[in-house]
């Protein structure tokens, strides 16, 4: 195994599929029963585990430094779709996300819970087992309730983060290459 890929490991000789374009730091940890799709960024301090079920991970997906992604043993895995952002330190836990949606910092999403494509999750709200946040919706609290609708604003700070990360996760594969 190469330096470099230390972090990349198998579990029951079932290694991680990991698109090239995306970007993969260098503290991040993926294991197991996971694919991830074009374009993506696992930022530092992440752990995706995909131990004792599968994790599936769209493209353009940027997932936010400390965040855990796991999987229930029993039941089902975690899906994640295309255009996704997970802020910094949460825990997605055996959920389905979306296309477009968006995870604030330290949300909890729990096992069978699903965010629909252009819904929005606050910080530090914890998505119960088994809810669903429907398109449109922002939800908050602890545990999470609907608030409100999404606002344009809202709609435009999705897209552009998802397109930002894109662009930042490349120039960090650029800073890497050029030290090494």
């Amino acid at each position: 195994m190469k330096e470099k890929d230390r972090n990349i490991l198998p579990f029951k000789d079932i290694l991680p599929s990991i698109d090239k374009t995306t970007f993969i730091a260098p503290s991040a940890y993926i294991i197991g029963d996971v694919i991830i799709g074009e374009d993506c960024g696992i930022w530092y301090g992440c752990t995706i585990r995909g131990d004792s079920n599968e994790i599936r991970i769209g493209n353009r997906v940027n997932i936010q430094d400390g965040t855990v992604v796991h999987v229930a043993s029993e039941g089902q895995g975690t899906y994640i779709g295309d255009d996704v952002t997970i802020g910094h330190m949460a825990l997605i836990h055996a959920c389905t996300l979306h296309d477009k949606c968006f995870i604030g910092m330290k949300a909890c999403i729990m096992d069978g819970a699903v965010v629909e494509s252009g819904a929005m999750v606050a910080a530090g709200a914890l998505v119960s087992p088994g809810k669903i946040v429907k398109t449109g919706e922002l939800w908050a609290g602890v545990p999470a309730k609907p608030v409100r609708n999404i606002t344009e604003k809202d709609q435009k700070l999705m897209t552009w983060t998802a397109n930002h990360y894109v662009e930042l996760a490349q120039e960090h594969v650029e800073s890497i290459l050029k030290t090494e």
